[in-house]
């Protein structure tokens, strides 16, 4: 109980920050209707009910089935067999992933259609499953991080410049929003178990990585969609903002969908779980029925936080983005978008469950607050420079990646290679279902309301800037770390 109170204070703390942001802006610089803003409040605490009725569940069932799934991969020590599960594992619980889903939605309006959300589905769960198998093998076969990343990133550099803008925008936007709130969770205590399994002394350091491959995968996908297959027909296509009326009404509509939605997000997981337990956990009745439990659990708060998020928060980001965009003032609106940065990413599900395992397999040395706030630090520039480049027409996407990115592999050659594993890692779990939907429906919004900007080149690529800047943010911390720790060694 007291870790479930403890619990509830944590996130509660972490979602009043966009809370009290959003009030304020609706009563001072964009007023917003009351009904929004009733609906938007109801939101944010379904958010707050769901993100910890979600952590819960995943503490007692996506933890330890990823765990266990790890081990049982690497008891094999079967090169052939670790790629074939890693594949399959990463393909499965990436497709029933709710970010992903959402923002192949969102590229299959903003292209008219001209880009199936299912074939964005597909295509980018292939990419998870190829990268998720490949972390797997590094981490049996020792292959040190910051070489498997920089190869990585050297092939995303020279795929990036044969692309059009859309698709560099919409490949590493998928980066981010695949690794969220459901993918994460079992994508660390994958990697986790492999890495416990394996032992040695870079356990710590193995332990972490795995996200950060897999957020590759999308990037490297879709970019080889749009060298083969050319910009598909692509077409600038906004569509009118509809915003919903009544309080109630628009929660009850989306429900069912939510709950539908949710089940089909962890059917695939409780199968691989049925079907390992039977050929190869055999666990007891009761830890079986705690797994259950967990992910019932998890069922119960992920629909809660979608439907929360969905149907309170992406109508008034929206709303917000398009009405700040239109002020006067055109400072206000990178300004905004700081506040906004700092406040959104404490309010993501697998920020939290990153920041715990970092805390806990290194015992401490390396406390959860520290890297919540250096991510919060990092996605507040990633969110501003985002607003800067809807702003200025002359600013592209690439002219922030591409010394990003590089900037990042070449950190990894100077920090603590723990603190590698963690950054790549943050960059996924910092772009989850609160980004993916509120922060990116800002961007759109702002987009809207600025003739020079295209919601295609600069309403997406949001999520990339903020699956970005923890690289380089993270990295700087361990940095700072390893001039500490040869201080000390010194004195």
């Amino acid at each position: 109980m007291n870790i479930l109170t403890k619990t509830l204070k944590d996130i509660s703390l972490s979602v009043l920050p966009v809370t009290i942001l959003v009030i304020i802006l609706s009563f001072t610089l964009v007023p917003v209707e009351p009904e929004m803003l009733a609906r938007f409040i109801i939101g944010a605490i379904l958010v707050i009910i769901g993100l910890v009725i979600f952590l819960l569940g995943t503490h007692i069932g996506i933890t330890p089935v990823g765990s266990l799934m790890g081990e049982s991969i690497a008891k094999t020590n079967k090169f052939y067999y670790v790629i074939l599960l890693g594949f399959i594992l990463g393909f499965f619980i990436n497709i029933a992933e709710p970010d992903i889903q959402i923002l192949a939605k969102q590229i299959n309006v903003a292209t008219g259609g001209a880009i199936s959300g299912s074939l964005i589905l597909i295509i980018v769960s292939i990419g998870v499953g190829l990268m998720v198998a490949y972390g797997l093998i590094r981490i049996l076969l020792e292959i040190p991080l910051n070489k498997s990343f920089t190869a990585i990133y050297s092939l995303i550099l020279i795929l990036g410049i044969m692309v059009s803008e859309e698709f560099l925008a919409f490949s590493v936007d998928a980066s981010g929003a695949t690794t969220g709130a459901m993918t994460t969770p079992f994508i660390l205590a994958l990697g986790l178990g492999v890495s416990q399994l394996k032992g040695g002394e870079k356990f710590e350091e193995d332990s972490f990585g795995l996200v950060g491959f897999a957020s590759t995968g999308p990037i490297i996908a879709l970019m080889l969609l749009n060298i083969v297959k050319g910009k598909l027909g692509i077409q600038d296509h906004v569509e009118a903002f509809q915003n919903h009326t009544g309080i109630i009404g628009p929660y009850l509509e989306i429900l069912f969908k939510i709950l539908i939605d949710s089940v089909l997000t962890l059917a695939p997981l409780l199968i691989l779980f049925l079907l390992f337990n039977y050929f190869s956990f055999k666990l007891n009745k009761a830890n079986r029925n705690r797994i259950l439990k967990g992910l019932l659990y998890t069922y119960i708060g992920l629909s809660l936080f979608m439907v929360g998020v969905n149907a309170g928060f992406m109508e008034v980001g929206r709303e917000m983005g398009y009405g700040i965009a239109t002020l006067e003032a055109k400072w206000v609106l990178p300004v905004i978008g700081f506040l906004l940065g700092m406040s959104v990413v404490l309010a993501e599900p697998a920020v939290y469950v990153l920041t715990e395992q970092v805390e806990e397999v290194t015992s401490g040395h390396i406390k959860r607050k520290v890297i919540l706030t250096t991510l919060s630090i990092g996605i507040a520039f990633a969110v501003v420079l985002s607003m800067l480049r809807i702003m200025i027409p002359g600013l592209k996407l690439w002219h922030f990646l591409l010394p990003g990115f590089g900037l990042g592999v070449l950190l990894s050659y100077f920090v603590p290679p723990i603190f590698v594993g963690i950054a790549y890692d943050s960059g996924g779990v910092a772009s989850g279902p609160m980004t993916a939907t509120f922060v990116l429906a800002f961007a759109q919004g702002a987009s809207n309301a600025i003739p020079t900007a295209n919601i295609l080149t600069d309403g997406f690529g949001i999520i990339a800037m903020i699956a970005m800047t923890p690289l380089v943010a993270v990295q700087i911390l361990g940095l700072i770390y390893r001039l500490k720790t040869e201080r000390r060694k010194i004195s």
